[in-house]
């Protein structure tokens, strides 16, 4: 069974997003609330549907919710912009898209502490989930999502991302 790498290297971060040290996933994962920077990216297509992923029951984090289409860690050493384009190569097996940046923010659980760093495109190309990574995705219309939000259906960074970024489109 496919699971995280615990030993892989993350940044720490002010929250400015100034790098102050590096921690293991496994830690930053553990309870330490150490911050951390991630990459998130909304895919829209020009019906205004949004693309999500389903995440696989092995993460560690959020397994089996629904989530934004794409999400992952910035390495150790890599900028906002080459960690994007990487996470969502790897995940949707898109190259051709246009990143719009919408800010960043801390994102707090139970678990962790995030400074995520929010963009959005609109795409109508093929997209092609890694089965390795993901358990698939689609995309949702506004009514659907709003009808799901607070149901368990989506991870709770998703639900709070939305409501911030695009209730209101």
């Amino acid at each position: 069974m496919a699971m995280d790498n615990k030993k892989e290297l993350l940044p720490v971060v002010d929250e400015n997003g100034n790098v102050i040290g590096s921690i293991s996933r496994g830690e930053a994962h553990d309870g330490s609330k150490v911050l951390h920077p991630v990459v998130h990216l909304h895919v829209f297509n020009d019906s205004g549907s949004l693309y999500l992923q389903k995440r696989p029951d092995w993460k560690d984090i959020q397994p089996g919710k629904w989530d934004t289409a794409t999400g992952g860690h910035i390495d150790l050493g890599e900028s906002v912009e080459i960690a994007l384009k990487r996470e969502v190569k790897e995940e949707l097996g898109i190259e051709g898209f246009t990143p719009v940046s919408l800010g960043h923010y801390v994102f707090k659980s139970k678990i962790e502490k995030e400074l995520v760093y929010v963009h959005k495109t609109i795409y109508n190309g093929e997209i092609k989930p890694n089965k390795e990574e993901l358990n698939g995705g689609r995309f949702w219309s506004k009514n659907e999502i709003l009808e799901n939000i607070g149901k368990e259906t989506f991870t709770p960074n998703f639900e709070s991302e939305y409501l911030r970024f695009f209730s209101k489109e």
